[in-house]
């Protein structure tokens, strides 16, 4: 990404959205409008510091996934004109979120060394017009399963909230497009600018890049964001389990402080911790689907049902069998 260093003195922060059919508003309207308060001293929204435009191929009006419709306020101009083209994603369920010409514009940007950001699921987007390889993108874990079905031979991880990484950068959605927004604002207007946007916003303090997604994994409290995180890991990465080493080094820790941490907080070892969500997970599937108990060992990252069925006594006191025919 850009320094601030990079923009010519006293030049405006200026970035493009491009909305998806059916894009979650709540993460445009939180990012546009910290863009908005930042851009002025006054609460006038006189775009003195920041400029922003939703461009489109076409003017039509762009419904939101609430039923909101938003109209671009501009065609697509030269991607040079903007400092970020933002991508606001939704739902995954709509077919072609964006044209041919959108992503066209998406490519040129890119040629042009334009940093572009995937907000919600504008991730899907980017990596689907090849835009986001050799990137690590943070994408919601409630996404998680299914961008890495569509594209598994990227990086993508399902516990920090907004990533920037070189000329591209992601974001979870909700409430952290105005933490990544107040980051951006913070990088190329100022500090006081991000401290105004927050406090209209009644936001008492930006997360960082390294903060958590806000998700208790196994209904458990978890009050240290490492092991947050690497339980957050651990539950989107079942099938190809993660070596210890590996989990350990993406929370940013050695495999011996990890196993002190999980000692102190969970009285369990991250192996054991492992081997329960594995199991927690398939207790559910055993609950809620009729998927044969081999489909379902395999899906948690047993070789085979013997094996699932053996670890699964051991930990609940009943066979799998047993426990559907009780269900």
């Amino acid at each position: 990404m850009k320094a601030a260093s990079e923009l010519p003195a006293n030049a405006r922060l200026k970035i493009g959205f491009i909305l998806a059919r059916s894009f979650t508003l709540s993460a445009f309207a939180l990012f546009v409008d910290t863009l908005r308060l930042a851009s002025d001293e006054t609460d006038r929204s006189s775009r003195k510091f920041a400029d922003w435009q939703v461009i489109g191929s076409t003017r039509h009006l762009i419904t939101s996934s609430c039923g909101v419709q938003v109209a671009p306020t501009s065609d697509f101009v030269d991607p040079v004109q903007f400092d970020y083209v933002v991508v606001v994603g939704g739902l995954l369920n709509i077919e072609s979120p964006v044209d041919e010409e959108t992503v066209s514009y998406l490519k040129k940007a890119a040629m042009r060394k334009i940093p572009l950001i995937g907000v919600c699921t504008g991730t899907f987007i980017l990596a689907e017009a090849g835009l986001m390889k050799g990137h690590q993108t943070c994408v919601s874990w409630l996404h998680h399963d299914e961008f890495r079905k569509r594209f598994p031979d990227h990086q993508a991880r399902p516990d920090r909230i907004f990533n920037l990484d070189r000329n591209r950068g992601s974001c979870a959605g909700g409430s952290s497009a105005a933490d990544m927004a107040a980051s951006i604002v913070r990088r190329h207007i100022s500090r006081e600018a991000e401290r105004n946007a927050l406090e209209v916003l009644q936001i008492e303090k930006a997360r960082s890049a390294l903060d958590i997604q806000p998700r208790r994994p196994l209904e458990m409290e978890c009050d240290d964001p490492r092991l947050k995180a690497a339980l957050i890991i651990m539950e989107r990465n079942m099938e190809n389990r993660i070596p210890i080493p590996k989990l350990a080094a993406s929370v940013g820790l050695s495999r011996r402080q990890l196993e002190r941490l999980f000692l102190e907080k969970t009285k369990s070892s991250p192996a054991l911790m492992y081997k329960r969500v594995r199991l927690e997970r398939a207790r559910q599937l055993l609950l809620q689907t009729s998927a044969p108990l081999i489909e379902i060992a395999l899906e948690v990252g047993f070789e085979n049902a013997s094996h699932f069925a053996t670890q699964f006594r051991k930990t609940y006191g009943l066979s799998p069998g047993s426990l559907r025919a009780n269900a």
